[in-house]
């Protein structure tokens, strides 16, 4: 097989594969050495059609442009409020919860002063509004660098200051969904602290309206390794790639 045949079978199998394959996988499916393979990928990342991950590749995503605030928050609202309100359900008094930055995390804020005793840790700015209200509750900001396109904090105060914390649940939300890949964003300091924030957390909730799943439309990813809770509008045909996913918990609205 020549070199650039081999090469555009390569990238269609990583589209093949929920965007993400391995070393060996490409090296059974095209009948070429390791060697081969390791250096096909490496000249693909170079021009910058797909991402080196360990032990293969994944696609780059197609660097659409980010919606802007006032896009996100008029767009799907009544999913999003149904979202929130069977995200509440997991809430009970007393927890210690951590919000990410979002407009469907936002929604979630609005009804947390139904539970008491709340300890709430958040970089969602959008929240704060909400949050002051919590009967017998606490709220704590994460500081950083301010994102105005999100109206949240970010940066290596924010994940400083993370580090020393740990909550019950964290509710998370995300540009996109994608079965075997993770949460898409689109930058990589939503990315890392997305990462950090399910790492501190003893239970994790992903907040997804039917837009989001399989959508891969950034370059930047945030891997979901343990076990989560996914709560969507999707249809089930959508939710059909988390099928055989034994981490995920569907809770299709």
């Amino acid at each position: 097989m020549k070199v650039a045949k081999r090469r555009q079978a390569i990238l269609e199998l990583v589209l093949s594969n929920n965007g993400n394959v391995n070393v060996e996988t490409l090296c059974s499916s095209l009948g070429v050495s390791e060697a081969t393979v390791r250096r096909d990928l490496a000249s693909l990342a170079e021009q910058g059609m797909i991402m080196r991950t360990y032990g293969g590749a994944a696609h780059i995503g197609k660097h659409a442009p980010e919606a802007s605030l006032e896009e996100r928050s008029s767009h799907s609202s009544l999913e999003k409020e149904r979202i929130a309100r069977a995200a509440l359900a997991h809430v009970q008094d007393n927890d210690t919860v951590l919000l990410d930055g979002g407009t469907s995390t936002a929604s979630l804020a609005r009804l947390l002063r139904e539970r008491t005793g709340l300890h709430v840790i958040t970089n969602n700015l959008l929240a704060l509004e909400s949050l002051h209200e919590l009967p017998q509750g606490r709220v704590t900001v994460l500081g950083g660098d301010l994102r105005p396109g999100s109206m949240a904090t970010f940066g290596p105060a924010a994940m400083a200051m993370l580090e020393r914390l740990s909550a019950d649940k964290v509710f998370v939300s995300a540009d996109g969904v994608v079965a075997g890949r993770g949460l898409c964003e689109a930058s990589a300091s939503q990315a890392y602290l997305k990462d950090l924030m399910i790492r501190q957390a003893a239970e994790v909730f992903v907040l997804a309206d039917a837009s989001k799943l399989g959508r891969d439309q950034q370059q930047y990813w945030t891997p979901l390794n343990t076990r989560w809770t996914l709560i969507t509008t999707g249809s089930a045909e959508q939710l059909a790639d988390f099928d055989n996913d034994p981490r995920v918990i569907q809770q299709r609205l």
